[in-house]
C-alpha cells in the first residue's frame, strides 16, 4: 500500500528473474535451521501449489517473508549464504546514502547510513546512524534533526562529511563527524540550503553539490521575530497573586490589546511579596524574543525577574535596550535578573534571548518590585520561524488582532490527539478506503508570511509509537502554492510510517508576502491511491526564511587542510562554475572519473552552452556533447568508463540522439552518449549495481534501475516490457534482463544505494523480496534427498479474480495463483496437472488459461478452446484416464453448457465426451473431489443445489456417466472430503443436515445416509476449510478452519473427541489455513500427545507462526510450530494451498491399535509360541529330576543273539504252534 516517497506514489513492484551470485565472504555470521528430517520416500513425487512469485525453505534464521515493502520503510539489505536477502536492519523511513568508514589507522569503524528515518533496528536514531557489518549492531549518532542525503567517508583526513537538509550543533545542512569524537562543525558552518551530493575532488578537496546560495555562518534572516507565540490556548498560573478583584487573573496579561492598565486588564502580586506567572503550551517553541508591558497600577510595578525555560529548567540569559542609553544591554552579571523599566512613557519593554532554547513551558519569576507590589499588563512572545498549525489554538491568536495571522482550515473528521512524545499536539483521522479516494479530507495550512523572499518549507509528521498507528499510517498527498500568480509545486507522497517525529521539505524558494488577494498555502490530504484503511495525522507546516544571495550557487568546494580561505570563492574552479549557472541551480549528483568532476541536476549555464550535466577538467567547466541533457539528471552511478545517468530527461539538449529516455550512460573513454535499449518511460531516481549469475556460475555487475517508471522501452525486436519502477540492465548481454531467457531465482526490489565493504559482501539500502527457488511461479516440488524445492517447469503468472460472481462463488477465499494438483502416472503417461486462476504459457507458445498439463518430458499445454477464461479450478480427482476437474468453471463444450465440473481425456489429451450434465445453483463452486476406494464412483462436493436436473445439494456421485444423490437431508457448503476406510466418507464445511447445523458430517455409503460428526453443540468453533486422515482408517484426524470470531482455528479428532491445538502457542489471528497434510520423519521428534514421534503435521497457507511472524507453511510435531517455507508475491507475502503427491501415506501404529482381525492373528500366534516353550520347558525340567533321582540310561550295544538259542530249541518253540486245545508252552 505504501512507498516511501523517494521514488514516488507507485507502489513499486517488478518481478524479474535473476540467478543471484553467492561469493564466499566474511561477514555478520548467519545462524542455520534445522528442520525435521522429512522422509517423502512414501509419497511418491511431491508438490506444492499457491500464489507466490518467490519462494524458499526456511533455513536461516534470519530469514523471514517480510515481502517487498511499500509502507515507506526501508532496509540494509545483506545476502544469506542461501541466496536469500534479509533486512539486516529496517529504518521506519528511506535510506540515502552509505559510505564505509575506515579510519586512519585502517580499522573499519563502520558503515555510516542516512536518511530521511527517525529509527533504525528498532534504535530511535535521527537520519544518521553506524552500522557495524560483522554484528548487525546500530550505533546511533544523536546530535542531528533532519534528513541526511550526502556521505562521504574519507580515510586521508578520518572524517565523514555528512550533508542534508538538517540541523545539529552549530551547523545547518552540513556537518562533520570526526574519527569516533563525535560531530564537529565545519569551518563555515553549513549552507543555507539542502545538500544532496559530496564527493572528494582530485585536488584533495571536498565538493558539496545541492540546493544552496551561501554558506551557514554568512546568512541570516532579514527580519526576525516574525510570529507571536500562541498563549491564548495555554495553562496559566500563578503563584503570590493578589486576591483584589479584577486583578488576580493572570490570564489578563495575555493579548494586551487595548492599551488600558486597569482591572480585567492587568495581573498583580501580593503586596511586597515575590511570585511567578507561568504559561504551559501544547506545543514545542523555540523564542527569540519576549515582551513585556508593566504595569503602572497605583506606583506599583514589577522591577526585576527571570525567565526560566521548562521542562528545562533552565535560566535563559537575555539582552535588552537599555533606555537610559539606547543601547543593548546584557541582563546582569549571571543572567539570572533582568530590569524591567516603570517609564510610563514606555508602552513595552523588549528582551531578546541570546541562545535559542527548545521548550514547552517557561516561567517568568517576578524578586523585586516597584511601589508597593509587582504586576505586569501584558505579555508577549515571539520565534524567527513561522509555524502553521493543523490544531487551530495552536496558531497564532485571534487576539492579538494580527490581520493575516497563522492559521489552518481542517475538513474532514479530523481529531485532536495529545502531544504525547511529539512536539505538539495534532490532528489524526481514520479513513476508509472510499474516504482516501474522496476529496473530503485536508487540512490547509496558512503562515503568516510578512517578508517576501526565500524560505524552506517543511512539513512535520508526529511518530506512530506513541499512539500504536504504525500498522495503519498512510500516505499523504501534499501540494502548495507559494507565489501569487504562480503554479501550485507538483504533489509530493509523505509517507506517515516513521515510528518517531520526522519532517520533510517540500519546497525551497521564493515565497510572497500575505496580501487581501493572495498568501501562501500548503494543502495536506490523503494520497488516493490508497486500497486500505488508513490513519492520516496532520500536525505543522513550517517556514523558515533563508537568505538568497550568499555568494554561491549549488557547488561548493572545501579545503580541508587547516587555515584554508573560505570567502574567496573565485579561487575555485567549482564555486565560479556553479555562479555561472541561471539562479537557483539544484547541483543532486557529484562524480570524479579519471581526474574528471562530473555535475549533474536541474541547471543551465548563463551562456547557454549546457543543461543539466557538465564536467570540469583541469579547472574549466566544460559541456558534455550535444550540450548535455534535456531535462533533470537525478542520479549517477559510475562503471568502468562508463558513467550511466538517471533522471526524467528524454534526449541530449540538442536532440540528436535518440533512446536517451530517462536512462542513459556516457562513455567517458570516446566521449559519447551511449541509448540503452531505449530507456525507461518514465522517471529514474537511483541506479544501484548489484552482481548476478547470468551465466551459470559467472557473476557479473548488473546495474538496477529504481524509480516510477512503468515500462522498459522497445527497441530493436524487444517489445515494450510493463514493469513498476524497476529494472535491470545486462552490460554484458546489451539488453534488460527481462528480456533475455533465463530461467532464474525471482527478487522484488526498490533499491536506494549500496556501498562495498571490504571482506563482506556489498551492503544495499532500500526494499527487497528475493525467495530462492529459480523459476518457481505458484507451484514447486518438493524433494527429501535432499529437503529442497525445484520448480515445475512453468512460469505462471496470478490473476485477480475480477468477476463479482466468481467471488461470490468462492466465498471471499483468496485463489489467485495455482490452488490444486495432481499427479497423473499411468502407462507410458505421466501428468502433472495444475489447477487455479493465472496464465502460463504452453511449449508452443500459446497463452494457458486457470488448467495447465506438464508432460514427462516438460511440454506444458492447455486445455482447448470453450472453458471461459474467468474459470478458477478449486478441485482435481483422476479415475481412469479421465481427469475431473472443479471449481468456479463455466463454458460450452459439444454445444452443451458447463458449470462447476469438467471431464478431460488425459490419454487422448481432449475433453470427454458426453460432459456430466452442469450443476446449479447461485454461486455453483466445486472445492473437493474424491473417488470411492475400489469402487467406479467419484464423489463431487462444494457449494450446489443440483446436478443437471437432479436434485443434489452440496454432495453428489458421478458414476457410469450419470449423476446420483448420496443419501437425502444434507445441504450447505463442503469443502473438504477425506475416507474413512472404503466404505464411509467424512465430510468437512458449513454444513446442514435436516436443518441442523454442523461442520462435520459422516456419510455411510452402505446404508446411505448422513449423520452430524459435531453434534449441534459443535466443538469446532467455525466452518471446516481443511481435514486429512491421522491414521490409515481415517478415525482420527485433523481440521482446521476460521472461527466465528475470524481466527483460524486448528484441531484433532481421536477417541471420539476434539482436541483444540494450543501446545506450542496459538497461530495468529491473521491465519488462513487452507491446507494439511501429515508426512513421514526419518528421525524421531520428542514424545507428543497429538502427533506420534515419526511423525509431522504440514499445515500450508497464509500463516503467522509463533514466535516467528508470516510464512507460507509450517510443520507441527505437537509441541513447537517450525516455519518450514516462506514465499511472496508481488507487494506482499505469499500463500501456500495445498501439498499434493503421486502416491498416499501409509501410517505406522498410532498409540497401539490394529485391526481385530490382525490382533486375534497376533494373539494366536503369541499363544502358539507360549504353548511350544512350555512343551519343552517341560522336557527339560523331567530329564533333570530323573537324572537327579539316579535313572540311567537303557544299554545300547547288541547282545549275542546265540548265546541262549539253547535254552529252548526252536523246534519246542514253533513246533507246535499248529496244534489246537492248549497254549503254546514254553
Amino acid at each position: 500500500m505504501r512507498l516511501s516517497s523517494l521514488f514516488g506514489p507507485a507502489a513499486a513492484e517488478l518481478v524479474f528473474l535473476i540467478h543471484l551470485w553467492i561469493p564466499p565472504t566474511q561477514g555478520a555470521a548467519f545462524d542455520p535451521v534445522q528442520l525435521p528430517d522429512i522422509n517423502l520416500d512414501q509419497l511418491g513425487r511431491v508438490a506444492l501449489t499457491g500464489d507466490f512469485d518467490s519462494i524458499s525453505l526456511y533455513t536461516y534464521k534470519q530469514q523471514t517473508q517480510n515481502a517487498f515493502s511499500t509502507n515507506g520503510s526501508q532496509a540494509l539489505i545483506t545476502q544469506l549464504p542461501n541466496g536469500d536477502y534479509t533486512a539486516a536492519a529496517t529504518a521506519d523511513a528511506y535510506i540515502k546514502t552509505m559510505c564505509p568508514f575506515v579510519m586512519g589507522n585502517g580499522e573499519l569503524a563502520g558503515v555510516v547510513v542516512g536518511g530521511n528515518f527517525t529509527s533504525l533496528g528498532g534504535i530511535e536514531t535521527q537520519g544518521v546512524a553506524m552500522y557495524d557489518p560483522n554484528t548487525s549492531q546500530i550505533t546511533p549518532l544523536p546530535g542531528l534533526l533532519g534528513k541526511v542525503s550526502a556521505v562521504y567517508c574519507d580515510q586521508d583526513t578520518n572524517t565523514v562529511y555528512v550533508g542534508g537538509d538538517f540541523k545539529g550543533a552549530n551547523s545547518t545542512n552540513a556537518v562533520a563527524w570526526v574519527g569516533m569524537a563525535g560531530w564537529q562543525n565545519l569551518p563555515f558552518a553549513g549552507f543555507n540550503g539542502p545538500v544532496d551530493s559530496i564527493t572528494k575532488a582530485p585536488n584533495g578537496n571536498i565538493i558539496f553539490g545541492g540546493t544552496f546560495t551561501g554558506l551557514g555562518n554568512t546568512t541570516a534572516p532579514v527580519k526576525k521575530d516574525q510570529q507571536v507565540v500562541n498563549l491564548a490556548s495555554a495553562k496559566i498560573s500563578s503563584g503570590s497573586t493578589t486576591d483584589e478583584n479584577g486583578f488576580n487573573d493572570p490570564k489578563n496579561i495575555v493579548c494586551p490589546t487595548s492599551g488600558q492598565d486597569e482591572a480585567g486588564s492587568s495581573w498583580l502580586l501580593e503586596d511586597k511579596t515575590s511570585g511567578f506567572w507561568r504559561a504551559d503550551l501544547n506545543f514545542g517553541f523555540q523564542p527569540t524574543k519576549l515582551r513585556l508591558w508593566n504595569t503602572h497600577q497605583n506606583g506599583r510595578g514589577t522591577k526585576t525577574f527571570r525567565f526560566t525555560a521548562l521542562p528545562l529548567n533552565g535560566i535563559m540569559n537575555m539582552t535588552y535596550n537599555d533606555p537610559a542609553t539606547g543601547k543593548k544591554t546584557p541582563c546582569d552579571a549571571d543572567g539570572a535578573r533582568c530590569p524591567l523599566s516603570d517609564n510610563t512613557s514606555l508602552p513595552y519593554q523588549d528582551f531578546e534571548f541570546y541562545n535559542r532554547v527548545g521548550m514547552s513551558a517557561f516561567q517568568i519569576d517576578i524578586s523585586d518590585w516597584y511601589g508597593d507590589g509587582a504586576g505586569l499588563n501584558g505579555i508577549e512572545l515571539f520565534q524567527d520561524d513561522i509555524y502553521a498549525y493543523a490544531v487551530s489554538d495552536l496558531n497564532e491568536p485571534t487576539c492579538a488582532n494580527i490581520k493575516l495571522g497563522s492559521n489552518s482550515t481542517p475538513t474532514g473528521p479530523w481529531t485532536t490527539a495529545p502531544s504525547a512524545q511529539s512536539q505538539s499536539q495534532y490532528l489524526t483521522v481514520d479513513l476508509s478506503t472510499q474516504d482516501v479516494r474522496s476529496a473530503g479530507t485536508s487540512v490547509v495550512f496558512k503562515p503568516n508570511i510578512r517578508q517576501k523572499g526565500n524560505y524552506t518549507v517543511t512539513v512535520y509528521t508526529p511518530g506512530c509509537l506513541q499512539d500504536n498507528s504504525c500498522d495503519r499510517r498512510g500516505i499523504a498527498n501534499v501540494t502548495g502554492v507559494f507565489t501569487e500568480g504562480g503554479p501550485p509545486i507538483p504533489p509530493q507522497q509523505i509517507f506517515q510510517t516513521n515510528n518517531f517525529d520526522k519532517y520533510d521539505q517540500i519546497y525551497y524558494g521564493p515565497v510572497d508576502v500575505n496580501t487581501d488577494s493572495f498568501r501562501a498555502t500548503v494543502t495536506l490530504a490523503p494520497y488516493t491511491q490508497q486500497d486500505e484503511r488508513i490513519t492520516l495525522v496532520a500536525q505543522r507546516v513550517r517556514f523558515a526564511p533563508t537568505n538568497y544571495t550568499g555568494g554561491l550557487n549549488g557547488l561548493f568546494e572545501f579545503d580541508p587542510a587547516p587555515g584554508s580561505t573560505l570567502s574567496d570563492f573565485s579561487k575555485s574552479a567549482f564555486d565560479q562554475a556553479g555562479m555561472n549557472l541561471q539562479p537557483e541551480a539544484v547541483v543532486t549528483s557529484l562524480a570524479i572519473m579519471s581526474g574528471i568532476s562530473y555535475i549533474g541536476g536541474n541547471f543551465s549555464d548563463t551562456s547557454g552552452n549546457f543543461q543539466n550535466i557538465f564536467s570540469i577538467t583541469d579547472g574549466n567547466a566544460s559541456s558534455l556533447p550535444n550540450g548535455g541533457l534535456n531535462a533533470q539528471v537525478a542520479t549517477f552511478q559510475v562503471f568502468g568508463d562508463l558513467l550511466y545517468i538517471g533522471g526524467n530527461f528524454t534526449n541530449t539538449a540538442t536532440g540528436n540522439v535518440s533512446g536517451l529516455n530517462n536512462f542513459a550512460a556516457y562513455d567517458t573513454a570516446s566521449q559519447s552518449w551511449l541509448a540503452l535499449g531505449s530507456g525507461v518511460r518514465g522517471r529514474v531516481n537511483t541506479i544501484v549495481p548489484l552482481e548476478l549469475n547470468i551465466t551459470e556460475n559467472q557473476p557479473e555487475t548488473c546495474i538496477t534501475v529504481n524509480g516510477h517508471f512503468d515500462h522498459l522501452e522497445a527497441f530493436g525486436s524487444a517489445p515494450a516490457v510493463p514493469v513498476q519502477g524497476f529494472g535491470v540492465w545486462v552490460p554484458s548481454r546489451q539488453n534488460w534482463l527481462q528480456n533475455l531467457n533465463l530461467t532464474t531465482r525471482t527478487i522484488t526490489a526498490k533499491l536506494s544505494t549500496t556501498t562495498n565493504i571490504t571482506g563482506s559482501d556489498p551492503l544495499l539500502a532500500g526494499t527487497i523480496s528475493s525467495q530462492g527457488v529459480p523459476g518457481a511461479q505458484a507451484a514447486v516440488s518438493l524433494t527429501s534427498k535432499p529437503l529442497r524445492l525445484e520448480s515445475l517447469g512453468v512460469k505462471i503468472q496470478p490473476e485477480p479474480v475480477a468477476s463479482p460472481k466468481r467471488k461470490r462463488a468462492i466465498g471471499g477465499r483468496n485463489v489467485t495463483g495455482a490452488v490444486t494438483g495432481k499427479f497423473f502416472e499411468k502407462g507410458k503417461l505421466n501428468i502433472t496437472v495444475i489447477g487455479g486462476h493465472f496464465t502460463a504459457t504452453a511449449t508452443n507458445g500459446s497463452t494457458i488459461n486457470n488448467l495447465a498439463f506438464i508432460n514427462g518430458t516438460g511440454a506444458v499445454s492447455g486445455l482447448g478452446p470453450g472453458i471461459d477464461e474467468d474459470s478458477v479450478f478449486l478441485a482435481l480427482e483422476t479415475h481412469d484416464d479421465i481427469l475431473y476437474a472443479g471449481g468456479t468453471i463455466s463454458g460450452n463444450l459439444d454445444n452443451a453448457n458447463v458449470n462447476g465440473l469438467i471431464l478431460y481425456d488425459l490419454a487422448g489429451g481432449n475433453f470427454a465426451y458426453p460432459q456430466p450434465p452442469a450443476l446449479g445453483g447461485d454461486n455453483v463452486a466445486i472445492n473437493a473431489i474424491t473417488s470411492r476406494p475400489k469402487s467406479g464412483q467419484v464423489y463431487v462436493a462444494g457449494d450446489f443445489d443440483t446436478a443437471g436436473s437432479l436434485g443434489c445439494p452440496s454432495v453428489c456421485i458421478f458414476d457410469n456417466g450419470q449423476w446420483s444423490q448420496p443419501g437425502s437431508g444434507l445441504s450447505g457448503s463442503v469443502a473438504a472430503l477425506v475416507w474413512q476406510g472404503n466404505d464411509k466418507l467424512l465430510a468437512g464445511g458449513n454444513i446442514t443436515i435436516n436443518g441442523n447445523s454442523t461442520r462435520l458430517a459422516n456419510y455411510d455409503a452402505r446404508n446411505q445416509q448422513w449423520t452430524a460428526l459435531d453434534g449441534p453443540d459443535s466443538a469446532v468453533p467455525g466452518p471446516v476449510t481443511a481435514l486429512t486422515r491421522a491414521d490409515n482408517e481415517g478415525s482420527q484426524f485433523w481440521l482446521a478452519g476460521k472461527s466465528s470470531n475470524g481466527s483460524a482455528f486448528l484441531m484433532k479428532y481421536a477417541d471420539s473427541k476434539f482436541q483444540p491445538i494450543t501446545k506450542g502457542g496459538r497461530l495468529g489471528d491473521q491465519t488462513t489455513i487452507q491446507g494439511l497434510a501429515m508426512l513421514q520423519l526419518n528421525d524421531d521428534h520428542d514424545k507428543s500427545d497429538v502427533v506420534s514421534r515419526d511423525m509431522v503435521l504440514l499445515i500450508t497457507g497464509s500463516l503467522d507462526v509463533p514466535n516467528f511472524g508470516n510464512a507460507s507453511a509450517a510443520l507441527y510435531d505437537g509441541n513447537t510450530f517450525i516455519p518450514f517455507i516462506l514465499s511472496t508475491s508481488g507487494n506482499g507475502p505469499g500463500t501456500l494451498s495445498q501439498l499434493f503427491s503421486s502416491k498416499t501415506i501409509n501410517f505406522k501404529s498410532s498409540g497401539g491399535r490394529m485391526k481385530l482381525g490382525f490382533v486375534v492373528l497376533i494373539g494366536l500366534a503369541i499363544a502358539l509360541g507360549v504353548t511350544f516353550l512350555l512343551v519343552v520347558a517341560g522336557i527339560l525340567i523331567e530329564r533333570y529330576r530323573r537324572r537327579a533321582e539316579g535313572y540311567q540310561p537303557a544299554p545300547t550295544q547288541y547282545f549275542d543273539k546265540t548265546a541262549n538259542l539253547g535254552r529252548i530249541p526252536p523246534e519246542d518253540l514253533f513246533g507246535r504252534l499248529g496244534q489246537r486245545g492248549s497254549a503254546p508252552m514254553l
